[in-house]
């Protein structure tokens, strides 16, 4: 595990995925290091379940994401599983079905993501990076989406986080060539937004995490929910929801915890409420 003083541990997939929490933040490690952490659908089904206990833990106001070892973020998916799993169109859509409910639980989380990339973050790892809210990455780290080389095409779910990061012509570039990218170019495109160095991605991770646990759940909800709806076409946007959590937020319990501590001059103490 990592070296982070932990309150509870869990293991879900056989060891697979592991799940930490401590002081307000919620650790997943990807733990398939043999394999440089490449997803098969039972570790899609495990990070799934410890998602939903992440999310359901009042205690848990961010959640980290990473990978075991010092190769691997996620490698992709595994691949040694296609012949069985996704061999032609009507296996891979039962594969992605089977995998559809995790990747819209992660892409819809209602705490904030981070993600602690160290290594090789290629073709599904660059789908779970992508969808966290934030990046950081090691200088050792290497990006790219292979899918042009295994012959996959990747659905609408699987890139419109990679446009919206980092606009159309990068996109095009990545998947026809299948090219890497090393972690300062992934920086330089939008693609991730922190590089440190590599001994220090952990404590810099989470740092960041502990930062984001100690300011006002509510606020840290707005903002992400409000981000997420200017990111959609005006038409499809939830204006009421935009609205709501902004009246929940000012009628917060936070908020004039918030002015007193600042009054005060202390630190705030926030419950979400």
């Amino acid at each position: 595990m990592l070296d982070v003083p932990n309150t509870t541990e869990k293991s879900f997939a056989d060891g697979k995925i592991l799940q930490s929490v401590a002081d307000g933040v919620g650790v997943i490690t990807f733990n398939n290091p043999e394999k440089r952490n490449a997803m098969s659908l039972d570790m899609w089904e495990g990070l799934g379940h410890a998602l939903i206990e992440l999310r359901d833990d009042g205690d848990v106001r961010v959640v980290i994401l990473t990978g075991a070892g010092d190769k691997a973020f996620v490698s992709g998916a595994d691949i040694s599983q296609f012949e069985k799993t996704r061999h032609n169109a009507q296996a891979s859509e039962e594969y992605s079905k089977r995998s559809a409910a995790q990747r819209a639980l992660l892409a819809d989380f209602p705490k904030p993501i981070v993600a602690c990339i160290r290594g090789f973050c290629l073709g599904g790892g660059m789908q779970v990076a992508m969808a966290a809210d934030i990046r950081i990455a090691s200088e050792n780290s290497q990006f790219g989406i292979p899918a042009a080389k295994l012959g996959i095409a990747y659905g609408y779910d699987g890139l419109k986080h990679l446009v919206s990061l980092v606009g159309p012509s990068w996109a095009r570039l990545l998947l026809y060539t299948g090219m890497r990218i090393d972690s300062a170019e992934a920086a330089r495109i939008g693609l991730v937004d922190r590089v440190v160095p590599d001994a220090e991605l952990w404590n810099a991770t989470l740092d960041i995490a502990r930062t984001i646990s100690g300011n006002a759940p509510l606020a840290i909800k707005a903002a992400k929910i409000t981000i997420a709806q200017v990111l959609k076409d005006e038409g499809h946007r939830d204006m009421d929801a935009i609205k709501a959590i902004g009246a929940a937020c000012m009628d917060s319990e936070d908020f004039r915890e918030g002015r007193q501590a600042f009054m005060e001059k202390r630190k705030p103490k926030f419950t979400g409420r």
